[in-house]
């Protein structure tokens, strides 16, 4: 039986992946309640927007939501679990239900796959989603002590941990470390995630996706698309890319310099462009697949997707797009010391 990764890459050798969109707007639509949220679960906090908790409470509502992008035409849907680690539900009193909501939210995402193939004998992915948190290992949030930090690595590293197990032990075919904004954080999840994989003794490949918090490219940490990727090449991604920032217009230089440097597959999910004054998206699923056609003139990309503001009906126009274009082939660079600071440093000699 082929692993994950030998079908994935035999997959991607022949054509551009589809990854889903986004999921927050998804579930905005459905206009639920602080109830809705919380369900019969005895939680003292207010959970309205609690997002993750949805998998034990309304898993009806997020195996719908995988449902549409899945026949949209996505071959990869990620897992709802973006916010689901101990630090991140601590906001809400919820740390104890951590393990129940990543497996659960691994088991619907993998009964929607399964279905979707059962229709039509594609093969179907799904990718465990880990969120970067709020807490950051790189940069102090005291601006008079810039040494404080509010957690360390290996504390950081158990809570991510904690996470990658109960995803796998869910089902899911890969480790998604997403919208990255401090390099350090994605060292620690990607050192996480390995422990966990060989632990369980089966394939989980990693996927790593960056964001950026300027046109600089650059992420919060300081750290230029190059440099990041020399930072975690050490981890053997899967697939590595950029995610939300900005529209895919914006990322495409970025995503240029990335495809040009990296002997992986490269994944993007850009935002369906820039918010508006009301925080809205307002790119139509046609303008963001028309953007992400140039991406493909310049053989830019594995898998492409959508991030925030993006619906099925966006993935479903990318689809449409790529179903004909030519998948990108992996960069092969010379044999070099290839080191990272906030700049790349390749050592030539």
């Amino acid at each position: 039986m082929t692993s994950p990764s030998e079908q994935l890459r035999g997959l991607a050798a022949e054509r551009i992946l589809v990854f889903d969109g986004g999921y927050g707007t998804a579930i905005q639509n459905h206009g639920l309640g602080e109830r809705d949220y919380r369900g019969t679960l005895e939680l003292t906090d207010d959970q309205k927007g609690n997002n993750d908790l949805l998998s034990l409470t309304r898993p009806d509502i997020i195996e719908s939501i995988h449902t549409a992008y899945l026949e949209a035409g996505a071959d990869i849907v990620e897992t709802n679990t973006f916010s689901s680690t101990e630090i991140s539900q601590a906001d809400y009193g919820c740390e104890h239900l951590v393990k129940d909501i990543n497996i659960k939210s691994a088991e619907i995402a993998r009964r929607a796959c399964d279905k979707a193939e059962a229709k039509d004998g594609k093969k179907r992915f799904v990718a465990g989603s880990i969120g970067p948190t709020n807490k950051t290992l790189s940069l102090s949030p005291d601006v008079n002590d810039p040494g404080f930090r509010e957690i360390d690595f290996d504390y950081l590293k158990g809570v991510y941990r904690e996470q990658c197990d109960a995803l796998i032990e869910g089902g899911v075919d890969f480790l998604l470390i997403e919208t990255i904004f401090d390099t350090l954080n994605a060292k620690c999840a990607g050192m996480a995630a390995q422990e966990a994989a060989d632990a369980c003794d089966r394939d989980v490949p990693l996927m790593i996706s960056m964001t950026l918090t300027d046109l600089s490219g650059r992420n919060l940490s300081g750290h230029t698309v190059e440099a990041f990727w020399h930072a975690v090449r050490h981890l053997k991604p899967i697939t590595i890319g950029l995610n939300c920032s900005f529209g895919a217009d914006q990322l495409r230089p970025h995503l240029a310099m990335l495809a040009k440097e990296a002997d992986t597959l490269i994944m993007a999910y850009p935002n369906a462009g820039l918010p508006n004054e009301l925080g809205e998206y307002d790119e139509t699923p046609d303008q963001t697949a028309a953007l992400i056609t140039e991406w493909l003139d310049d053989s830019l990309v594995n898998i492409v997707g959508g991030c925030c503001g993006t619906t099925p009906e966006h993935i479903a126009a990318i689809a449409e797009k790529v179903a004909s274009a030519k998948p990108r082939m992996a960069a092969n660079p010379a044999v070099q010391t290839r080191l990272s600071g906030l700049e790349p440093f390749t050592m030539a000699a």
